[in-house]
């Protein structure tokens, strides 16, 4: 995932995107969503539902819950390895709906900005834990 994304669609949007059956309300449209931010996710429980979860993974044995401050992101390559992410992506997948998200050129600071054509929802994979 990356490091700041946008939310600009209603929870309506994302029942019907993600069949969801539970909803909340989002909020007004967010176009600056960060780490350590309370974020709409969609969950697997008998149904699927979306609740609210604080972005940043705080792995079962951490003593510190700021640890997932630092823990926002997770490389594919090395998922099932880490003791920070193995029990979560085995046990507790999710889906975090966005429709753009932030990249930096790294040497000039400078954001771009990423979204569909359409302008539509999707998810980045997401772990809760």
């Amino acid at each position: 995932m990356c490091g700041r994304y946008t939310l600009r669609h209603n929870p309506q949007k994302i029942r019907e995107r993600f069949d969801v059956e539970d909803i909340f309300d989002v909020g007004p449209p967010r176009f600056n969503v960060a780490p350590s931010q309370d974020v709409p996710t969609v969950r697997q429980a008998s149904a699927r539902e979306m609740v609210n979860c604080k972005w940043g993974l705080v792995p079962y044995w951490a003593k510190d819950p700021a640890i997932g401050n630092k823990l926002i992101n997770a490389r594919a390559e090395t998922l099932l390895e880490k003791p920070s992410f193995k029990n979560a992506v085995e046990k507790r997948r999710c889906l975090i709906p966005a429709d753009g998200f932030y990249e930096w050129l790294k040497a000039k600071k400078r954001p771009f900005y990423f979204r569909l054509r359409d302008r539509g929802l999707f998810a980045f994979a997401g772990l809760w834990g």
